[in-house]
């Protein structure tokens, strides 16, 4: 638990301006910003939150995007651009001049919009499961097209049944793995405005032609098995970032940061605590 306020705080609602954002935040020190893909509220990184605490107990502060779980929709399609300007002010409201930031899939690009619009907010950068946008190497079509509906959030019956082609990796292998990721997400299910609000975001965005000025040291961690992300776009993208490192996680479906949580906290906490 932190404390606001004095008091211990878990789960709470912070105004961002007109916005209601609901944010988890657990443990004390450096905080770690984590940002979850599409649909996806702030509780699948439960694990992995699990995991840092296990290791060196650093913040993490979860959150829900506009449209998602607690956080409800904002009236209008916002930009990337105008998602990260939502994004700084919450680590403001939070009380924080800095933090290190990770994201997963399209909360990976919502991350580097933040780092690149919002410099001094972010410390260090992680990038798991992502790409640069609509310049990237498309997923597998049978994927691509599993991600245009929400449906997967509200039937987790057509989730075991799309799961393997969607995700990848370990997923394919572990049943009880899938139930119990399929039980979260069907609890706080997206809102259709909000999943077509963050559809219509990412379908008109890309980083790749600022990535080279992104000034954050930027570890890029990218499955070898990911239907969603193939690997090649973290390989680009760690090479176009000028402090980018490339993790390549063999097995690793689009879920890997999940469903391999011990290995990937392990291996953030180490990127986090190197020398600047």
């Amino acid at each position: 638990m932190s404390t606001i306020g004095g008091e211990a705080v878990d789960r709470h609602i912070v105004h961002v301006g007109r916005q209601r954002v609901a944010v988890s935040i657990r443990g004390e020190g450096q905080p770690l910003l984590l940002i979850n893909g599409i649909g996806a509220t702030g509780e699948l990184f439960d694990p992995f939150r699990d995991a840092i605490e296990t290791i060196d107990g650093r913040q993490t502060i979860a959150f829900d995007a506009p449209g998602v779980g607690h956080s409800p929709a904002t009236t209008y399609p916002p930009t990337m651009r105008q998602l990260a300007k939502i994004v700084a002010h919450l680590v403001d409201e939070l009380g924080h001049d800095q933090v290190d930031a990770l994201g997963i899939s399209w909360g990976g690009a919502l991350a580097q919009e933040l780092a690149y619009r919002h410099p001094d907010r972010v410390r260090r950068l992680v990038l798991a499961a992502t790409m640069h946008g609509v310049t990237s190497v498309p997923g597998r079509p049978s994927a691509m097209s599993v991600l245009l509906t929400p449906a997967r959030y509200y039937s987790v019956e057509y989730l075991e049944q799309v799961a393997p082609t969607l995700y990848g990796g370990q997923i394919r292998e572990n049943p009880e793995l899938l139930r119990e990721h399929a039980h979260i997400r069907s609890t706080r299910p997206p809102s259709m405005i909000g999943y077509t609000w963050q559809l219509a975001a990412i379908s008109r965005w890309s980083s790749w032609f600022w990535l080279p000025h992104i000034r954050q040291r930027t570890l890029v961690l990218a499955g070898d098995d990911d239907p969603i992300i193939p690997m090649v776009n973290g390989r680009r993208m760690a090479q176009r970032i000028p402090g980018g490192e490339l993790h390549v996680v063999n097995g690793g479906g689009h879920l890997f940061l999940y469903l391999q949580a011990e290995a990937m906290a392990n291996r953030v906490v180490e990127f986090l605590e190197q020398p600047t």
